[in-house]
């Protein structure tokens, strides 16, 4: 039997020919859940853009508008990460964080 590879000796199996390509592409359509956020409530701590792995959190001025839906895959990271607590979000109406997850329609 062949002797395996180890992962340094490995050829590599893709190459990004251009820097930003991942913009072009809409990969937002395939979420089953979608983040959503207390506008009200949110102090803007920006944690949630600081670990969105989509880039997807939009930020203006230093403060979050909102989220790319275009981009965004649903993961739930910036619901999980976000610190601050509500005992009725504006949207859902539940208790959590400002940030939450809510099917996709």
């Amino acid at each position: 039997m062949a002797e395996l590879k180890g992962w340094k000796e490995l050829p590599l199996g893709a190459v990004v020919l251009e820097p930003g390509s991942s913009a072009e592409y809409i990969t937002g359509t395939w979420r089953s859940r979608r983040p959503v956020r207390d506008e009200e409530k949110c102090t803007h701590c920006m944690i949630c853009w600081v670990y969105c792995p989509d880039s997807a959190v939009i930020v203006k001025d230093g403060k979050v508008q909102g989220f790319d839906y275009d981009h965004c895959k649903g993961c739930g990271i910036c619901a999980h990460e976000c610190p601050v607590k509500v005992e009725a979000h504006a949207v859902t109406g539940k208790p959590g964080k400002v940030i939450q997850m809510v099917e996709e329609v």
